[in-house]
């Protein structure tokens, strides 16, 4: 959710930051705009919209300046507008700032500020922040850097922000609580951004700030503080990705580049870890907690979205092959529940970005009750990553498509690496069993790649329910968090309304809904569950349902029964996931572009949830 990017140095600001902000774009907002301090005067630029709607209300005009601040916005206190949009002025006009976040006593900071005559333009708390800074500075007579500290230290809620001064023409000031802020170190010259997407085309060498750290580059140096002045040394690290990872590279989406990708991103997640010859599976970031991994009572996962389907996934696979106890939770019902947690227990956070507000909020409670808390995500030197004990990254790749494919394809393997090693481990799994499934997991980029050959005619099975207004998806054991999957990669990005359930289920209020113009997805591979499965599809064409089937390739009675059937190669019952939900993928992506919609940018969504 939104997004900043700043930058002073001796390169053109403006053409910079609206370039960075092009590539955040896929984090979901509804206007734009930029800061730039120009032969001494601070002047603000910002529009409802798209970046584009701010580059062409700028065309023309000359814009030069050598440091300045941008921002995309997703609305949180104030409708998408205009006035609402980033950067905001102090009331002196003499600082601007950017922010990600909440401040949530904003209202009473700003009933206080009114009392001392301030005037407000916008509904933000955004604002009040910059407003609260300036009147700070103004009563101390302190430094804006000690300004910014003290309001941070009286302010409620999430927060990643970069401050520059009228006063202060090659200074910015940058801080983070629960928001990502993320440092390029160039040539004499530095970069702020929400994430490295907007850095990596400059330096590769960056800082990632910690919560309550305070970032100040004056005079071409940075120096970072925590909120009581206690320095500390910035630790560079160096980025992994490339540039090319974040261009589409000839697709007309990154979502359908990156759904392609998954042979790779799937490989790429295994590589180094696994080797089926030895039945060798090393996972370097968890080895030293095995033990503990096999010794756990209970496993509780948490997650949101696509990263919760996946956690699905894997509670199944533990509980199959390591025989462990496990729940799965909604991170944002974890976090204010009084959960029972044991000092024993696993807790495994997975998201992403590692950024999700609430998977972190979730981590933090685990912590305190004493749980060993293992992350699973796919952007390193994140905060999850760096708040849990242990964990692994997935290796995916960055993702820009806001609804996730390659990541959730990652971290089903990484999971399911995890599981593996875990029943080794604890001997819940015979060498036989352990080197097939090694083997059958080395395989599956093949297999995914065997899936792409039916992208036409998934594509024909999506043109004929462009029409529709709701959709099924049903599937037993590890099929159910697919046909979740599914369902919700169709109503994220085509606005159709669609609904998962376990075929079970169906006969317990879903079957009302079945008539003549319902489609109904079914996940019908060959597994334990087949013949229920087919008993199920019987019952939806008895209702004049129209069924679209995922069948294991060869399979002769399903596509004797429905409409449309989709084949997908042979695989181990416990890795069909990483088969099965590709088709759905394609379905879900080919339906939304014939609808026209923006698959890459769906409406009201964001990629990384960093708020509530």
């Amino acid at each position: 959710m939104c997004g900043i990017v700043a930058y002073v140095g001796n390169k053109e600001a403006y053409s910079l930051i609206l370039k960075g902000l092009k590539r955040l774009e896929y984090r979901g907002y509804d206007s734009s705009g930029v800061a730039l301090l120009e032969n001494g005067e601070l002047n603000i630029y910002k529009k409802k919209g798209k970046v584009s709607e701010l580059e062409a209300g700028l065309a023309g005009k000359e814009l030069h300046a050598t440091i300045g601040i941008g921002h995309t916005r997703w609305a949180t206190h104030g409708e998408p507008n205009d006035v609402n949009a980033h950067p905001h002025f102090s009331n002196n006009r003499k600082l601007a700032v950017v922010h990600n976040g909440i401040i949530e006593n904003y209202a009473a900071i700003k009933k206080n500020l009114i009392s001392k005559g301030h005037t407000f333009q916008s509904e933000t708390d955004t604002e009040v922040l910059i407003h609260f800074i300036e009147d700070i500075q103004a009563e101390t007579g302190d430094s804006l850097e000690s300004a910014v500290k003290l309001a941070l230290k009286e302010v409620v809620g999430a927060y990643a922000i970069v401050v520059m001064s009228v006063d202060q023409p090659g200074q910015l000031i940058a801080a983070r609580k629960g928001s990502p802020l993320v440092i390029g170190i160039g040539e004499e010259e530095y970069f702020f951004a929400s994430d490295a997407t907007p850095i990596i085309a400059y330096t590769k060498n960056v800082v990632y700030l910690d919560d309550y750290e305070v970032a100040v580059v004056r005079d071409g140096k940075l120096s970072i503080q925590n909120l009581d002045n206690t320095e500390t040394i910035p630790y560079i690290q160096k980025l992994e990705m490339e540039l090319e990872a974040i261009e589409k590279g000839g697709y007309d989406h990154f979502m359908i580049k990156e759904i392609f990708e998954q042979p790779r991103s799937i490989a790429d997640s295994m590589r180094g870890r696994l080797r089926s010859s030895d039945s060798h599976l090393q996972l370097g970031g968890l080895s030293n907690h095995l033990d503990k991994l096999a010794q756990a009572e209970r496993i509780v996962i948490v997650a949101c979205g696509t990263s919760w389907h996946a956690g699905l996934v894997a509670e199944y696979l533990f509980e199959e092959l390591a025989r462990i106890n496990v729940e799965v939770e909604y991170a944002s019902e974890f976090r204010y529940r009084n959960p029972v947690i044991k000092e024993n227990d696993i807790v495994i956070a997975i998201s992403q970005s590692g950024e999700t507000a609430d998977t972190l909020a979730a981590i933090e409670l685990a912590k305190s009750k004493g749980a060993t808390i293992f992350g699973v995500c796919n952007v390193v030197g994140s905060s999850i990553a760096r708040a849990t004990h242990a964990g692994a990254y997935t290796h995916a790749g960055p993702e820009i498509g806001v609804a996730s494919t390659k990541a959730f394809t990652a971290q089903v393997t990484v999971l399911t690496l995890i599981a593996l090693a875990t029943a080794k481990q604890k001997g819940t799994i015979s060498e036989e069993v352990f080197r097939q499934l090694l083997t059958e997991l080395e395989n599956i980029p093949d297999k995914v790649e065997k899936v792409f050959e039916n992208a036409s005619k998934i594509k024909e099975i999506a043109f004929i329910f462009t029409y529709a207004r709701n959709f099924i998806y049903l599937g037993r054991g590890l099929n159910f968090p697919v046909a979740l999957e599914g369902a919700l990669k169709l109503k994220e990005i085509s606005y159709i309304h669609a609904e998962g359930y376990p075929a079970a289920e169906m006969k317990h209020g879903p079957i009302a809904l079945i008539d003549e113009d319902m489609p109904v997805v079914f996940l019908a591979t060959k597994d334990s569950s087949y013949e229920k499965i087919v008993s199920n599809i019987q019952e939806v064409k008895a209702r004049k349902g129209r069924v679209i089937a995922i069948v294991t390739e060869g399979d002769t009675l399903i596509p004797g029964m429905v409409d449309f059937v989709i084949e997908v190669p042979e695989t181990h019952e416990i890795l069909t996931p990483l088969v099965s939900v590709i088709p759905l993928q394609l379905l879900s992506y080919y339906i939304a572009v014939m609808r026209g919609r923006n698959v890459d940018q769906p409406r009201n969504l964001a990629k990384s949830v960093t708020v509530e």
